[in-house]
């Protein structure tokens, strides 16, 4: 079993030509396995079966292997077995059909709407670089734009007359969303500096040298400002998840806030439904004369 699993790590290595932190990757996954087939007395591959997989997967899950980690073990089976299928080792999948424990999904953070207006409504230096944060700040929550969707915005894809700005997300889907008006305002105050800075192509945003601003450089601007207007860390998504909680706290309307953010699944969504209910349980503790329970005494 050894053998075959070093012959298929030569194979990684020379045919696929992996790059050593892939290899690694499949070099725990993969020893992992081997050390179950031991234990276990399984003495070669044809005879490793899916109960043998569920089992493993098992226990690596309540030792506290993360649902990532254990689908990317899955993966790695299914490539060692596409393997020995070619090689005519074997003539089945052990992994077919097994999939990871899901996750606890973890709700995104956001700012509540007193927050997002503090960060936005904080003194704005009217210079280069206060300008321009202050446009891409008002972008990010009034578009819900990604962070990659920003960066890569170009002056052909602002409409701000019309209120709109068109953006190539995920997948090169492109999708027209709309500008507020405190976001155009904040645009029309930076272009024209932009235009002082000459500008090496069409990108929006750009450094004091005139180069397209790059994912890093935005993400510690916007780091920045939280801090500053704040006192905390702050991300780009957080703006977005904040733009879609509010929307649809607002709204009520999962389906029009899925087409403003480019998801292609609705379920994707669905988490800010439960960030509004947080919000409404929050509310309803806080206001509902019968809520809160006093606390039990003892008799």
């Amino acid at each position: 079993m050894q053998n075959e699993l070093d012959a298929y790590f030569e194979h990684l290595r020379s045919a696929r030509q992996l790059s050593g932190h892939s290899l690694d990757g499949y070099w725990r996954d993969l020893n992992k396995l081997l050390a179950y087939c031991e234990r276990e007395n399984i003495g070669e591959w044809t005879a490793l079966q899916g109960r043998h997989l569920r089992q493993l997967v098992g226990e690596l899950h309540r030792l506290g292997q993360s649902s990532r980690s254990l689908a990317r073990l899955l993966s790695s089976v299914r490539g060692f077995y596409r393997y020995l299928n070619q090689e005519g080792i074997c003539q089945h999948d052990p992994a077919a059909g097994l999939s990871a424990p899901k996750g606890e999904r973890r709700l995104p953070k956001l700012l509540d709407t007193d927050r997002a207006m503090q960060l936005l409504e904080g003194g704005v230096e009217d210079d280069f670089i206060g300008l321009r944060d202050q446009a891409m700040l008002e972008l990010f929550y009034s578009s819900g734009l990604r962070l990659s969707e920003l960066v890569g915005l170009n002056l052909d894809q602002l409409d701000l007359p019309a209120g709109m700005v068109r953006v190539l997300g995920k997948g090169n889907k492109v999708r027209e969303l709309p500008v507020g008006r405190k976001a155009r305002e904040a645009l029309q105050a930076w272009l024209p500096i932009r235009a002082l800075a000459n500008p090496a192509d069409g990108a929006v945003f750009i450094g004091q040298q005139g180069r397209r601003l790059g994912a890093r450089a935005v993400q510690l601007r916007v780091r920045e400002a939280g801090v500053r207007e704040l006192g905390q860390h702050l991300h780009p998504h957080m703006l977005r998840h904040s733009f879609a909680s509010h929307l649809l706290e607002s709204s009520q309307d999962l389906r029009s806030v899925q087409e403003l953010l480019g998801h292609a699944d609705i379920g994707t969504t669905q988490i800010y439904t439960h960030l509004d209910f947080q919000h409404l349980a929050k509310v309803y503790d806080q206001a509902h004369p019968r809520a809160k329970r006093k606390q039990d005494t003892d008799t």
